[in-house]
């Protein structure tokens, strides 16, 4: 069993908060540039081990900026669902910081592959397509599909498919995100969809005028109502499980990716986020993100999200 109360007293700082999640001395920007310098040297040597992770004494890891699953606050920091489970389950695994950078959510895949850092703590969704290019851990959340919609939903967008059945609506996705996919799959055409590099900039749109909804997950969306104060003008539709190509619902579930390579470290971490799933410090750590039971993968496994 681990000793989860010494650790969490050592890793918060006097404020309260974990002082491990960093990025960089002057924002994340610092942090791009420098990782974007070792990059090269990175890819040629291949993905870092455990081993190096606890010399040199840091993670890299890679968030799409998206509350609750990872993002900046007012204040510069890091913080979210993932990167403080990163961090908890890194802590554990005796690698002391974690050092994140935000990139848009299309080179989120192609930055973990070309070394650019070790690990995305974005929420990415667990699929086929995905994992013939990443190495997932187990899930370790799952969820629902939904819109963030004007008070009263006047376009009545309930699905996918209802987007698809009004020629007039329109909906922001985040580019090469499952809501892309699973907006084309209903059969949503292209000039239906706006896409953007993040939700703030979904968000935006739709504050603009410039689409009827944006798509996330039921947790984004509420949770950033509630955070960001729109609840006077906007709403989050009820949650809905989209359906694939053949009609059958798919699973919204999502957790780690490291490199298709790096298999070792990944087992690690799976180590980790079993004994945490087991021992209740998983539900802990994410329920200040608005994660209630309800995003509790069970007995899902990755193998099942893969194979879908």
């Amino acid at each position: 069993m681990f000793d989860h109360e010494s650790r969490r007293g050592a890793a918060r700082g006097a404020n309260g908060r974990r002082n491990r999640l960093r990025t960089g001395a002057i924002g994340a920007a610092a942090v791009v540039a420098a990782t974007s310098l070792t990059a090269c040297a990175r890819a040629d040597e291949g993905p870092a081990t455990l081993e190096e992770m606890q010399e040199r004494g840091y993670i890299t890891a890679a968030i799409n900026n998206e509350p609750p699953f990872g993002y900046i606050d007012e204040d510069g920091n890091v913080t979210g669902a993932a990167p403080e489970l990163l961090e908890a389950m890194a802590a554990e695994l005796g690698v002391d910081e974690v050092r994140a950078e935000s990139v848009d959510w299309d080179a989120l895949i192609p930055g973990l592959k070309s070394g650019r850092f070790d690990v995305v703590a974005a929420g990415m969704y667990i699929t086929p397509e995905r994992c013939d290019e990443v190495a997932f851990m187990e899930p370790d959340y799952r969820v629902q599909e939904a819109f963030m919609v004007p008070k009263g939903n006047p376009e009545e967008l309930v699905s996918y498919e209802s987007v698809a059945e009004n020629e007039d609506a329109t909906i922001a996705v985040l580019n090469a995100s499952v809501e892309q996919g699973y907006a084309e799959t209903a059969g949503v055409p292209e000039g239906q969809m706006e896409t953007v590099g993040g939700a703030a900039d979904a968000i935006e749109l739709l504050q603009n005028d410039r689409v009827d909804a944006v798509a996330l997950s039921t947790f984004s969306l509420n949770y950033q109502l509630e955070e960001r104060g729109l609840g006077e003008d906007f709403e989050v539709t009820e949650g809905f499980i989209p359906l694939d190509e053949n009609g059958e619902e798919v699973s919204p579930a999502g957790g780690f990716a490291f490199a298709k390579d790096n298999t070792e470290v990944r087992d690690e971490f799976n180590g980790v986020l079993s004994q945490f799933k087991e021992d209740g410090t998983l539900r802990e750590t994410v329920e200040p993100f608005g994660f209630d039971e309800t995003s509790d993968p069970g007995d899902l496994t990755t193998e099942q999200l893969c194979a879908e």
